[in-house]
Parts: structure tokens; C-alpha cells; sequence
């Protein structure tokens, strides 16, 4: 199995779809670090006086982006495996807070400089140097906001995040059509598709999958 990157909203059921995809097609899920992460909860709970004193988003942004890049670098070594979001989404989720001024120019400048050389170096890797393909999954907001509290992480639940997820949730289709463009994108419409409950739903994405992958690999004429 190649390597396939699995991205979208927050909540959308990123996780529930790289396991579907890993078993049916054989391979290893590379997590989101997000229940051993130390500045998430943070992020999430601060004010916004603490977070201008903090720089808890920019801390969190530069915590993801050395996981992520970790991940990529051992799932590309390795092959077969799915990736629960990747290095190639971390950009957009600093854009988003530097336009909202929760990281300032400075701080971006600075992140941004790290993941050029990281992207510089993942280039250079002998074995492997982009994904085979990229799952987006994508659903109305009302959808997203559901999913997010069913999940029921505490500090995802305050009432205060709805304009960040809005935000987040309103550039994430420009993102992945005008922004990445490491390989493919399959597109998935969460509304539709409940691949925990509905075995259908779970056979039709995976089919999806192996259909993407076999038409990225056929040669141009």
C-alpha cells in the first residue's frame, strides 16, 4: 500500500477514516498527536490575554509541525501507511491564526522558515518524497459542529471556539484547491458518509480509495 494522508476539519472523523483505510488496504496509522500533547488543551482554554502573554499558538503550531514532520519522515521510510493529517495541512493552520493575530508576523516568519527547511529535507529523502494520494474530507459546518460534540473533548466545547472553527472550517476547500498540490485529492462528503455505523458507507470509502490510487498510477497517454 502507498501512502495516503487523511485531512480536514477539526472533528470530521480524520481518525476513524485513516483506521478504515489502513485495514482495508493494509498498513499502519501515523496518529495526530493530540491526547499526549501538553499545549493543545491550552490552546483551546486560554484567554485572550493569556494567550497574547503565552504565545500558546504558536507554541502549539511549532509543536505540531515537529510531530508531523516525524510522521511523514517514518511513514514515507516505512510505506504503507495513512496519516491521521500531515505536515502539508500545519501551514494552513498557522495562516488562520496569523490572520486572526493570534500569531504575529514575526512568530510566522519564523515558523514558516522551519517548515521550508523541513520541506526542503523531506525533498532530499532517497525513498519516497510525497504522498500517493490525499483524502479530504469535508462536510457543511452544522455537520462539523456536530461531530466536534460527539467527540466531546471538554475544552473543544466552548461556545466562544464557533467563530474559530467557522473560520477554519470557511478557507479549508481554497486551501486544498489552490494551496496543496503534493498529489491527488479524493474528495469524501462527511454529510453523507458515517463510516463508524454504516458498514456501507465504510466499504464505499475504502472502494474510493483503491479507485484513486489505481487512476493516479495509470500512465498518461
Amino acid at each position: 500500500m502507498p501512502v495516503i494522508c487523511v485531512g480536514g476539519m477539526i472533528g470530521i472523523g480524520k481518525t476513524s477514516v485513516a483506521e478504515l483505510i489502513a485495514k482495508g488496504l493494509g498498513g499502519d496509522v501515523f496518529y495526530e498527536s493530540v491526547e499526549d500533547n501538553p499545549i493543545l488543551p491550552l490552546f483551546y482554554t486560554a484567554s485572550p490575554e493569556e494567550i497574547q502573554a503565552k504565545r500558546y499558538p504558536f507554541l502549539l503550531q511549532l509543536y505540531f509541525l515537529k510531530t508531523r514532520f516525524a510522521s511523514i519522515k517514518e511513514a514515507y521510510k516505512k510505506g504503507d501507511s495513512v496519516l491521521d493529517r500531515s505536515i502539508y495541512e500545519d501551514w494552513y493552520f498557522a495562516k488562520v491564526n496569523h490572520d486572526l493575530g493570534r500569531i504575529s508576523s514575526l512568530e510566522m516568519q519564523v515558523y514558516e522558515g522551519l517548515l521550508e527547511e523541513m520541506m526542503r529535507e523531506i525533498d532530499g529523502l532517497p525513498y519516497r518524497k510525497a504522498p500517493d494520494l490525499m483524502v479530504y474530507l469535508k462536510a457543511d459546518f452544522e455537520t462539523v459542529l456536530h461531530r466536534i460534540g460527539l467527540r466531546g473533548r471538554d475544552f473543544e466545547q466552548d461556545p466562544s471556539l464557533v467563530d474559530y472553527y467557522r473560520t477554519l472550517w470557511s478557507g479549508y476547500d481554497d486551501w486544498v484547491h489552490q494551496h496543496y498540490s503534493a498529489s491527488e485529492v479524493l474528495v469524501i462528503d462527511m454529510n453523507s458518509t458515517d463510516v463508524v455505523n454504516n458498514a456501507e458507507d465504510a466499504a464505499r470509502v475504502v472502494d474510493r480509495v483503491r479507485g484513486a490510487l489505481a487512476e493516479s498510477r495509470r500512465p498518461v497517454a
